[in-house]
């Protein structure tokens, strides 16, 4: 599998993006990323090995405890791919925004001196 491909797939999860999210705050032992969940830990280190091999987080051994925290390279390639449908919808918006102001109906100058009088 491509790694945009893998990316998408591990994003695919909500579970292991809420571990992404929990993440995004600090490096946290894999206790405490499991600690949410109602699932057992061997299930949570398989979302965490799924994280790892897609390059979106990255382990560590400290002592007893295994950290994670997450790796901003792995999310490179996934916010490339979407930078160019970002800019294309914003074209998109800038031509929808341009057509509407060249058909915005203005009101005529009758309309406005006939409701100014009394």
């Amino acid at each position: 599998m491509d790694q945009l491909s893998q990316t998408f797939s591990a994003l695919a999860d909500p579970t292991r993006r809420a571990i992404l999210a929990r993440l995004a705050t600090g490096a946290a032992t894999v206790g405490d990323l499991a600690e949410p969940f109602d699932m057992s830990l061997p299930a949570v280190s398989r979302h965490l090995k799924v994280l790892t091999e897609a390059g979106l987080i990255g382990r560590s051994t400290e002592a007893q405890w295994r950290r994670c925290s997450l790796r901003g390279e792995g999310f490179r390639a996934a916010a490339a791919w979407m930078e160019i449908y970002r800019r294309f919808w914003e074209q998109q918006f800038d031509q929808l925004d341009a057509f509407l102001k060249r058909t915005d109906p203005k009101p005529s100058k009758g309309k406005r001196n006939a409701r100014r009088k009394p």
